[in-house]
């Protein structure tokens, strides 16, 4: 008995509690590390967009502006001589051409909003749940 060794309580393959305990806090560290990475990645992507839906907003309302401008003058002048037909039109026709491009400014950015922000975390994290779905029936030994 002296000379033999003693044996482990840890038969091959099992760790402890406390081995458990630190293997699964360094998976789920790991986990949120690359899901925080790809939300950092994809989220700079979404700023990029933001930014361009709110220049186009910008530019719209400063057309928007200048055709209210060009209304008002028109409109003043036109009552001032209520039958003669002078630049009056022209600053009506101005302002229709600022308005039309307030509504294709606001086409564009319309056209910008629907992409959808976050792809690729959407995908992980439907794979994820699809694969936490599915690990109950792989997991268990059909006998």
């Amino acid at each position: 008995m002296a000379g033999e060794t003693m044996r482990s309580r840890n038969p091959a393959g099992h760790a402890g509690l406390l081995g458990n305990l630190l293997a699964l806090f360094n998976d789920f560290a790991s986990f949120v590390e690359s899901r925080a990475a790809l939300f950092a990645k994809e989220s700079k992507v979404a700023l990029i967009q933001l930014l361009v839906i709110a220049g186009w907003l910008i530019v719209a309302l400063m057309f928007f502006a200048f055709g209210y401008i060009f209304l008002l003058a028109g409109a003043i002048v036109a009552v001032a001589r209520v039958a003669q037909v002078s630049w009056v039109w022209v600053a009506f026709a101005t302002a229709g051409v600022h308005f039309l491009l307030v509504l294709t400014c606001l086409l564009i950015a319309r056209t910008r909003m629907t992409k959808r922000p976050f792809p690729e975390f959407s995908a992980e994290l439907k794979k994820d749940r699809e694969w936490l779905k599915n690990l109950d029936q792989t997991s268990r030994p059909t006998n």
